[in-house]
């Protein structure tokens, strides 16, 4: 049983006052980039960047990163000691700039604190600054989002499910029980 949260309209809004509060605290979006953590958090950083390039009237890169090789859950014998994350999967060189990091949901803080050891692999930015639709709770990591769409609390056998219309073929969010 799933209970719709968010429809696409009030996503929509989300991610616009995200973008305002991005443009507020950076006081515009000079040296800023956004990074995408895959694969919805990507989608949310492009709508962010198209939002930003409406009010602002500038191009704003948007990379995307991968962070399955840094997850500390992983237990995989095959992934390498040291693993890489190329500058290909940016497009853009990260080094004294304001990297605005976007995820789908923060939970535990573990993928959080995964995709900021693949950044610092990267490159040294001059900020890194976090971005989430959903901030669930229950974190392990003394992690927390500076912009936020939604918080929702949650139980731990509950689950939220955000869908990206480029993914899912819908926009939206919802609360699953376990």
């Amino acid at each position: 049983m799933a209970k719709q949260i968010y429809d696409s309209i009030a996503m929509k809004r989300a991610l616009t006052r995200m973008t305002y509060e991005i443009i507020e605290k950076n006081k515009g979006i000079d040296d800023l980039v956004l990074v995408g953590i895959k694969t919805r958090g990507v989608y949310l950083a492009q709508r962010i960047a198209d939002r930003l390039k409406q009010l602002e009237n500038a191009e704003v890169p948007v990379g995307q990163l991968d962070i399955t090789l840094y997850r500390d859950d992983r237990h995989d014998a095959s992934l390498a000691q040291d693993p890489v994350v190329n500058e290909a999967d940016l497009g853009f060189d990260i080094k004294d700039k304001h990297v605005i990091l976007v995820d789908d949901v923060l939970f535990t803080g573990r993928t959080i604190r995964a995709a900021l050891d693949a950044l610092m692999d990267i490159g040294r930015p001059k900020k890194i600054n976090l971005a989430v639709l959903v901030d669930r709770g229950h974190r392990e990591l003394p992690i927390r989002a500076d912009f936020v769409g939604k918080n929702i609390p949650t139980a731990m056998d509950e689950q939220v499910a955000v869908y990206v219309d480029e993914v899912d073929g819908k926009d939206g969010i919802e609360l699953k029980k376990l």
